[in-house]
């Protein structure tokens, strides 16, 4: 009896290490999105089940090792769409954490030129949990942006109390593609006002004039010590997917908006965020490669000099 408890017990203790042994270089992920809550760090991707769009989450205590992922969000019936999800990320918001995924409808669409490819409709929707392991549900059955907007990588920013989502209005549909924003209501179910526009992804600092298109990925809402208002964001330039600093000129989403002229990572890496580690460090996280299969979770340090954010270690 007693070598059948230990033969369990050593069976659970490998069982449990081996749960814990992931690195960032197992995991293939874009767009990575990293919360910090209590003690434990989440890392959000996407995952589907049974070709049903979702949302899982690896856990980490020390940014080393992480655990298998777990389903935290499986898009129900009756949704809009339950099709692939692009760059999910978690925010908590008045006790409560809200997923904000894009949802990809399968059906093809084509735009009104011969030389444009076909594309599938996407759109950002907000998902609701008490907890930062889910289960995630609608808030509401469709898109919180215009349902005939394509629209993705929707954010959470908080100004003078009150929600809104800042999304990127997809290249596809715009060929210049936009940086734009919306007020929720304060259950993040719905958008309260219409679309305003912030910049075009031709402002890019590494854009190359003259292109059929100008892509904007991956906004992210930074205050820096200052009270600078800062957006960190995704386009292509010569060396590839880079990042981008664009800067509120007034210190309030309202803006205007301009460029800052040097990229935060310039060379095959992006769709970026930020947050602040257990050690009280700032640190970025983005996907680098950009393409190929090969895309994993790359850790930076940065450094905020109150007017912008540079990449330190």
């Amino acid at each position: 009896m007693k070598r059948a408890v230990a033969f369990v017990s050593l069976f659970l203790l490998a069982f449990g290490l081996n749960a814990q042994n992931l690195t960032l270089q197992d995991i293939h992920i874009r767009d990575p999105f990293i919360l910090v809550d209590s003690d434990t760090y989440y890392l959000y991707a996407s995952s589907s089940v049974d070709g049903v769009g979702g949302v899982a989450v690896y856990t980490s205590k020390d940014l080393q090792t992480w655990t298998e992922k777990k389903q935290v969000m499986t898009i129900p019936e009756g949704n809009w769409s339950r099709g692939g999800v692009w760059a999910p990320e978690v925010h908590k918001y008045k006790g409560k954490y809200y997923l904000f995924a894009t949802i990809n409808e399968p059906t093809k669409w084509k735009m009104d030129r011969e030389d444009w490819p076909d594309y599938m409709y996407r759109a950002t929707q907000i998902f609701c949990s008490k907890s930062p392991e889910g289960p995630f549900v609608p808030t509401a059955d469709f898109p919180q942006p215009p349902i005939d907007y394509m629209t993705l990588d929707g954010t959470l920013f908080v100004e003078d109390n009150e929600p809104y989502m800042v999304f990127c209005h997809e290249w596809v549909q715009m060929e210049d593609g936009t940086v734009e924003y919306v007020k929720l209501d304060r259950k993040l179910s719905k958008a309260v006002t219409s679309p305003v526009r912030m910049f075009y992804g031709s402002t890019c600092p590494v854009a190359e004039p003259g292109a059929k298109s100008y892509v904007t990925d991956g906004c992210f809402m930074y205050r820096t010590k200052t009270g600078k208002l800062l957006m960190i964001w995704a386009s292509f330039g010569p060396e590839g997917y880079a990042e981008c600093i664009a800067e509120s000129t007034t210190g309030k989403l309202c803006g205007p908006w301009r460029q800052q002229s040097e990229p935060l990572f310039r060379k095959d890496g992006g769709h970026a965020m930020i947050f602040t580690d257990l050690e009280g460090r700032l640190r970025l996280v983005l996907h680098s490669p950009n393409g190929g299969g090969l895309e994993r979770a790359r850790l930076f340090t940065l450094e905020d000099t109150g007017d912008t954010l540079r990449i330190v270690e």
